[in-house]
């Protein structure tokens, strides 16, 4: 019984098998075989590759989601303005302000060959310990009496020359501000009363800013970090000089200078706004520009794109969302032989679009690569066994035709 089921199976092979001492190896059929073979091992490798990246759809809709702060990350060379004189701020429509930020944006000096300057850490006194920022005293007596030497500890601990200094305000004293210790102190009370210092060399708390005023041009800076914003349609800039706000109006205070000796030459190394994803371009990374003037004000104008990348394998962790954005630059010489108004800085302009992108990677199905792989085979197979036969039957009438016998 099993044998005649075997029998009927048989039966429904359709590849039937020739003997083999009826079949003819070529060498035009060797060749075929091995060039088909090399074509099909290619295709493979590319079918399996395409299989294994997984493919990005795109869709774009109204913008409805409520993520409520916007992250700019930056990183910003300038090789004419030295740090200490340098400063980023940001406002939006909606009426919010941040005037110097620093909680994380950093500043890294910058020599004039725009290698980094190695700052020496700063010393921090103990009081009460004659060995740090002191110079050693000599030992007078070497059985005084300890409860003196105590008391001369406890006098010194208790006595802080400067907080018992009042120094003067140079005629900006108000009833909040009577001394001054600091050129900070003197600047803010100054600025208070709307005043600007013409000559920091005539205030004793400033005379030892002459080294630093010497450096403020013949060093550069590098601003890298991030701020978070409202994420609204706003703007932030770098300027030169301290800000604050007089009579609701934003100003940058840049005495002793005048603002057209600043040269706010820059290179803009990385500007995004949220994470990075595969994909996205940041068309103003690598971007450079050059004052040929003095007082050169330039201008960034930008449109974001709110954008979620949706991974394959993202899980429980969600999509990403990030933004993409085109800008345009504007330059323009401030100044009053120009006549144009303004102030030397790099100012940014943002407008947020109520388009949102979604980028969503979608793998391929095991079934369609699958589906994939028999076409390869079966088509790389058919049409080398067509090519081969033609050829062989084509050798054929040739070599009957030689011979004469081609009816």
């Amino acid at each position: 019984m099993s044998s005649q089921i075997w029998e009927r199976i048989k039966e429904l092979d359709v590849y039937s098998k020739p003997l083999e001492d009826f079949r003819i190896k070529t060498l035009v059929g060797g060749t075929v075989t091995i060039i088909s073979s090399i074509i099909m091992f290619l295709l493979l490798i590319t079918e399996l590759r395409d299989y294994l990246t997984p493919h990005v759809t795109e869709e774009i809709f109204v913008d409805t989601s409520r993520n409520l702060k916007l992250r700019i990350n930056l990183d910003i060379e300038f090789p004419r303005v030295a740090c200490s004189y340098l400063s980023i701020d940001a406002m939006d429509s909606s009426g919010e302000q941040q005037s110097s930020i620093e909680h994380s944006i950093f500043k890294k000096r910058l020599d004039a060959n725009g290698a980094p300057i190695n700052e020496e850490p700063k010393k921090t006194v103990v009081m009460g310990d004659s060995t740090i920022g002191k110079q050693p005293q000599p030992k007078t007596n070497d059985t005084a009496s300890p409860v003196s030497e105590e008391a001369n500890v406890n006098s010194t601990s208790l006595v802080d020359p400067q907080k018992s200094k009042c120094g003067s305000c140079y005629g900006a004293e108000t009833v909040r501000t009577k001394c001054c210790n600091t050129c900070e102190e003197v600047r803010e009370a100054y600025r208070l009363k709307g005043w600007a210092i013409s000559d920091p060399g005539k205030i004793e708390q400033c005379a030892g800013m002459a080294e630093e005023m010497k450096a403020i041009f013949n060093e550069g800076c590098q601003i890298y970090g991030y701020m978070e914003v409202n994420r609204v349609a706003g703007s932030f800039h770098i300027a030169p000089g301290k800000s604050f706000s007089l009579n609701h109006v934003h100003v940058h205070d840049v005495q002793p200078f005048s603002s057209s000796q600043f040269n706010m030459t820059h290179n803009i190394r990385s500007l995004t706004f949220g994470e990075n994803i595969p994909g996205k371009t940041n068309p103003i990374d690598g971007m450079k520009g050059v004052a040929t003037a003095e007082s050169t004000m330039f201008q960034y104008y930008l449109k974001i794109i709110p954008l979620t990348y949706d991974k394959a394998s993202s899980g429980a962790d969600g999509p990403i969302f990030t933004n993409q954005f085109s800008t345009t630059r504007h330059e323009k010489v401030v100044s009053s032989m120009s006549g144009e108004s303004g102030m030397p800085g790099v100012f940014f302009s943002y407008e947020i679009s109520p388009i949102m992108i979604k980028y969503s990677e979608k793998s391929k199905s095991f079934g369609h690569f699958a589906t994939g792989i028999c076409a390869i085979i079966g088509g790389i197979f058919t049409v080398a066994g067509l090519i081969d036969s033609t050829i062989y039957k084509s050798a054929k009438v040739l070599k009957k035709l030689e011979i004469g016998k081609l009816g």
